[in-house]
């Protein structure tokens, strides 16, 4: 525990991510809901230590570098990462030793872990990766100890260790989507098990079933009722209105105390003719940012940057903030007037209606004339009656998205919806472009023929029922409308449930994770990062070159390619000289050597060769789970080669001894990049320059 909890509360100040999930410990501690890619687990365990250190939650987290208050428990935030971290060292030890090998082995594997730099700057601040590793080592641990029963199936360790797999399983699932690729390695595993009972004819179908079901209960339905439960735990502690709230629709919204629900608790529910409503683009998070339906007084320039002629007719835009030119007020096309009729019209599913504009009083329209910045598909404009070459097409067809499910009435908040011109039957569709000046770069909004897509989706989202004083219907001033009386209220309507929230929330959380594609000095790409090609700056002190460098031990990391490599080669031989009849292991020793195999390269393969797939702006740290699987194969690969390689006494002894000093390397090169995993030594620039070991490590240098 001294490598990780050692000066645990320096630097202090912000250093790297812990911008981020400080953020999101204060708000839970402020009970506010936020927007994270990643699962809640890591974050909750970070927010329990706020909480134990009597933390307010007032720290705005601004910037890496921005100093600590004291009012900030350091400390506190910082003690789960680092005691996760170094219950790794144990579990590692634990591992290897359920793996079937000797204590030696377990002892050189946990002591890499130990000494692993990488590791060690993961395990000192506010971040998830170490939560993430314990729970992958738990996993395998508690598989092995399950597996070591398998003789004594059904007694109750048999069923603790298959529950705690199912339970580790789901942790790690809930710190991070990597945990995926742990649940695809205990899944194959398991799978290869259940087909080898399948040809055990000493069992009978009943026992097959109860062997298979067991498994199914504990190791799928049990890790996604966990799951689930922490999602639930998250929703409860966040459950106030918060700067997040637009990345989500506003049904989600209308479930969080203050905020939007504030604003829509007592609005009426059900569309009418004569309704004020604003439109919110339902996927607006697709373009990075909510928008609504937004009109004013500018109209399209006379031709576009191509020199396509336009309309020249009033914009539509989608707009990103909340504006009174977001209002507009459904009309019924055989009735001049605008309000709310005693009692309401209410709107259906595949009714007609026009939108008028609240403040310029003109009505939403489309024609044949292509929109600005998407050629291929058509303007909208408000209708502006100076041009007879252009005749007004202004009517549009209601589509519910959800009909079957929230019935076929038209409903603020609750319902999807799409506006489908009636004369060219193409559907009003946020394009995403922005536009220039002339549009005052907000988003375009055109109509598109492909109706069946997520930009053509919308929803009301603030919503009044009025009636008309005066004979000027509709004018600038919101005040020339009062409110009509209504029976059914947003009060009386049951808001989105925990399972409904769940999914948005987990949709979102899946989707945003796939956009995060920003440009990053410190970025790598998986083939950079067996060999450590290149670290993160995560820190640097503002008057020196003290520094803290995510960066690991040289030493492990590229004899952890050895390792793989040295598996590999020796598989080759082993099956070749098998199948010539020339046994090097026993029977017992050959099945650990391929459940190895399976289990620890598998792990690596599954944990690294994914990466490759993805297109999301990646770090080192992503390579930490493949890491500490080659390090325990390195481990056993030593183990491997002094046992079944090495026939003669003298060269087990040469052996040892080589491996005696390449110990003495791992610790010793630990030492030497000790600066750069605490941050605690003021380097001069030579200093610096000599740890920089790789021309591509990006080791920070001031002019002092």
């Amino acid at each position: 525990m001294a490598t990780r909890m050692w000066r645990l509360e320096y630097p202090n100040s912000v250093v790297f991510d812990e911008m981020h999930f400080g953020r999101f410990a204060s708000m839970y501690i402020r009970r506010t809901f936020f927007f994270d890619v990643h699962p809640p687990l890591g974050k909750l365990i970070i927010a329990f230590g706020a909480y134990l250190g009597d933390f307010s939650g007032n720290f705005t987290w601004e910037r890496i570098g921005t100093d600590y208050p004291s009012a900030v428990p350091v400390w506190y935030l910082r003690l789960f990462p680092a005691l996760f971290g170094s219950l790794l060292v144990p579990l590692t030890y634990q591992t290897t030793v359920e793996l079937g090998y000797n204590h030696w082995t377990a002892t050189l594997a946990g002591g890499m872990v130990l000494f692993e730099n990488s590791l060690v700057t993961q395990s000192r601040f506010l971040l998830i990766d170490s939560f993430l590793l314990f729970f992958i080592l738990a996993t395998l641990l508690c598989l092995l100890k399950f597996w070591r029963l398998k003789q004594s199936p059904f007694s109750p360790w048999w069923w603790a260790w298959l529950a705690g797999t199912g339970a580790m399983l789901a942790c790690a699932c809930s710190v991070k989507y990597v945990g995926v690729f742990t649940v695809l390695l205990v899944g194959g595993m398991i799978f290869h098990e259940l087909w080898k009972l399948v040809g055990d004819k000493r069992l009978s179908v009943h026992d097959l079933t109860s062997h298979f079901l067991a498994r199914a209960g504990l190791l799928a339905v049990l890790p996604v009722l966990l799951y689930l439960l922490l999602f639930h735990l998250h929703l409860e502690l966040a459950n106030r209105s918060g700067p997040h709230d637009e990345m989500m629709t506003s049904a989600f919204q209308a479930t969080l105390e203050g905020g939007l629900s504030r604003i829509t608790k007592s609005q009426p529910v059900s569309i009418a003719y004569g309704s004020q409503i604003t439109l919110r683009h339902t996927h607006g998070m697709f373009l990075g940012r909510p928008c609504w339906l937004h009109s004013h007084l500018s109209t399209y320039p006379v031709r576009y940057h191509d020199n396509r002629g336009s309309s020249a007719q009033q914009q539509v835009t989608c707009y990103s903030f909340k504006d009174i030119n977001n209002w507009w007020i459904v009309k019924d096309p055989g009735r001049t007037t605008l309000y709310v009729d005693d009692p309401p019209k209410l709107i259906h599913h595949g009714d007609i209606i026009q939108l008028v504009h609240g403040t310029s009083s003109r009505a939403l329209n489309s024609h044949n004339v292509a929109a600005p910045l998407s050629p291929y598909s058509q303007e909208v404009t408000c209708y502006i009656d100076y041009n007879i070459s252009l005749p007004a097409q202004n009517l549009w067809r209601v589509e519910l998205v959800d009909s079957a499910d929230e019935g076929d009435t038209w409903k603020s908040i609750q319902s999807h919806i799409r506006l489908v011109h009636v004369n060219t039957s193409a559907a009003l569709k946020v394009s995403g472009l922005q536009l220039p000046d002339w549009g005052f770069h907000q988003l375009e909004v055109v109509s598109d023929r492909v109706i069946q897509q997520e930009p053509t989706i919308w929803n009301v989202e603030e919503h009044k029922y009025t009636q008309v004083d005066q004979a000027d219907v509709v004018g600038n001033n919101e005040e020339t409308f009062n409110q009509a009386t209504y029976e059914d209220t947003m009060d009386d309507q049951p808001l989105m449930g925990f399972l409904g929230r769940f999914a948005e929330l987990q949709w979102k959380m899946l989707s945003t994770n796939k956009e995060l594609q920003q440009e990053h000095k410190y970025s790598s790409s998986p083939a950079e990062w067996p060999l450590m090609e290149r670290g993160v700056a995560y820190w640097l002190h503002p008057r020196t070159n003290a520094q803290i460098h995510f960066m690991g031990n040289p030493v492990v990391w590229w004899s952890g390619v050895v390792g793989i490599l040295g598996y590999l080669a020796l598989l080759g031989v082993f099956l070749v000289r098998r199948r010539r009849a020339c046994f090097d292991m026993d029977d017992e020793s050959w099945q650990r050597y391929i459940l190895t195999g399976e289990l620890v390269l598998g792990g690596w393969v599954l944990h690294y060769v994914p990466f490759f797939l993805m297109e999301r702006t990646l770090f080192l740290h992503h390579y930490l789970p493949a890491l500490v699987f080659k390090i325990l194969l390195l481990a056993v690969m030593v183990e491997n080669i002094h046992t079944h390689v090495l026939r003669w006494p003298i060269h087990r002894n040469v052996f040892s001894a080589l491996c005696a000093v390449w110990v003495t390397c791992i610790y010793f090169t630990y030492r030497k990049f000790a600066p750069l995993t605490y941050g605690n030594s003021d380097l001069s620039a030579d200093e610096v320059t000599d740890l920089k070991w790789l021309e591509s490590w990006d080791l920070l240098i001031q002019v002092l």
